[in-house]
C-alpha cells in the first residue's frame, strides 16, 4: 500500500527558526530479528539497560519519549523504572504496537501481518484499543503519541487513532519503501512535521530520514523509490552512489548508522530548509545480541559515542535545541491559521 495521506505543514512559519531535536524509542521485547515472528518472545529486560543513555541525556537536557508496547506495558518491572523517569520529568511515555504479541490473536503470524495496517480493520482496532488501555492501566495515563510497529501504517490506522484520542504520530518514513516485505510505501510524503487530514487532528511528526550528497536537492523527485527496489539490490546502486559522493540515504539513529553519516544528513537537510530532527532507536539495543545493531559491549560503547556525537553537534555547531513531541504538536498549533 502507497500511504497518501497528507495535510497543512505545521511550520509555515520563518525558515531561519533554531533547528530543533527530538528523540523517540521504540521500547519493546527481545527476539530474534532473522527468525519468523513468536509470540512467546517477550522479555523486556534490556528496558534497564537505558539507564546508560540517560546519563548522556541527562547532560544535553534531552526528554526522550518510549513508545512502549504490550510487552513493555504488561511487565511490571518495566513499567517501574519508566514510571520513575516519568515522574522525574526524564521521559514521556507513547505506545507502539506489534501486533504478533498484542491480543486479540485472530491473524496468522507473517510478515504481511507484522504490518498491522494490513490486518482486518476490526482487528487492527480491537489490537490499538489493548495496547492503549494496557499503557493507560499501567501509567495512570492515557497516552496520546503513538507509533506504528515496522512503520506498518495502513488505510485504516489514522481513523482508528483518532478514534482513540491520539494527538501525534511518528510512524512516517520519508523516501522509503517497505513493499517489498508487505509494507507501505512512503514515497513522497513530507520529512517533516504535518497535520494529517484538515481538522489538525493529529500531527504526523515522521522519522528523519533522507539524501546528502551532490544529488540530494533532486533525486527523490525523480528516483524516489530506485533505492528499495529489487534493482538496486541487484546493482548496489545505493552504494556505488555513496561511495562516488552523488547520494546517500542515511536515517538520524545511531543503529548501523556513523555519527558522522548523520552529521553529513542533517547537514544537507538543513541546507534545504528543514528545521525538526528526530533521532530514533531501539530500547533493546543498549543491552548486547537484541538487534543486529550492538553484538558486544566494544559495539555498545560506539552506540552510546554515537548518540552522543550526534547531540554535541547539533547543540554546539549549529545552535540546535532540543524538543519534544509534545512541545512540537503546542507550536504546531500557534502556527496553525485560527
Amino acid at each position: 500500500m502507497r500511504i497518501t495521506h497528507s495535510g497543512p505543514d505545521a511550520f509555515p512559519g520563518p525558515a531561519d527558526r533554531r533547528p530543533q531535536l527530538l528523540v523517540v524509542v521504540d521500547a519493546e521485547e527481545e527476539f530474534d530479528w532473522t527468525k519468523p515472528f513468536d509470540r512467546k518472545s517477550r522479555n523486556v529486560s534490556s528496558i534497564f539497560a537505558n539507564s546508560r543513555v540517560h546519563e548522556i541525556f541527562d547532560r544535553f537536557s534531552v526528554i526522550p519519549t518510549y513508545c512502549v508496547d504490550q510487552c513493555i506495558a504488561e511487565d511490571a518491572g518495566a513499567v517501574d523504572f519508566l514510571s520513575g523517569l516519568l515522574k522525574s520529568g526524564h521521559c514521556s511515555i507513547g505506545a507502539q504496537l506489534h501486533p504478533w504479541v498484542t491480543p486479540p490473536y485472530d491473524e496468522e503470524l507473517s510478515d504481511y501481518n507484522s504490518y498491522h495496517g494490513n490486518l482486518p480493520e476490526q482487528l487492527e482496532r480491537a489490537k490499538i484499543k489493548t495496547v492503549t488501555d494496557t499503557i493507560e492501566n499501567s501509567f495512570g495515563e492515557r497516552p496520546h503519541i503513538f507509533k506504528a510497529g515496522r512503520y506498518g501504517v495502513g488505510r485504516n490506522t489514522i481513523r482508528i487513532l483518532k478514534e482513540f484520542g491520539y494527538k501525534v504520530d511518528c510512524s512516517f518514513v520519508p523516501y522509503t519503501s517497505f513493499q517489498q516485505d508487505g509494507g507501505p510505501s512512503f514515497i513522497g510524503v513530507k520529512d517533516q512535521p504535518f497535520w494529517l487530514g484538515e481538522a489538525n487532528e493529529i500531527l504526523e511528526v515522521p522519522l528523519s530520514k533522507g539524501y546528502s550528497g551532490h544529488l540530494a536537492g533532486c533525486w527523490p523527485s525523480v528516483f524516489g523509490g530506485f533505492f528499495d527496489s529489487e534493482l538496486a539490490r541487484q546493482l548496489k546502486g545505493p552504494g556505488i552512489l555513496a561511495k562516488t559522493g552523488l547520494l546517500e540515504r542515511a536515517v538520524l539513529s545511531p543503529e548501523g548508522v556513523s555519527a558522522v553519516e548523520q552529521i553529513r544528513l542533517m547537514r544537507s537537510m538543513l541546507k534545504r530548509g528543514k528545521r525538526i530532527f528526530t533521532l530514533t532507536y531501539h530500547s533493546s539495543s543498549l543491552s548486547p545480541r537484541n538487534t543486529p545493531y550492538v553484538r558486544n559491549e566494544v559495539e555498545l560503547e560506539e552506540f552510546l559515542q554515537r548518540i552522543e556525537g550526534v547531540l554535541s553537534f547539533f547543540q554546539h555547531e549549529i545552535g540546535g535545541e532540543f524538543t519534544t513531541l509534545d512541545r512540537i504538536r503546542s507550536e504546531a498549533i500557534g502556527f496553525s491559521p485560527s
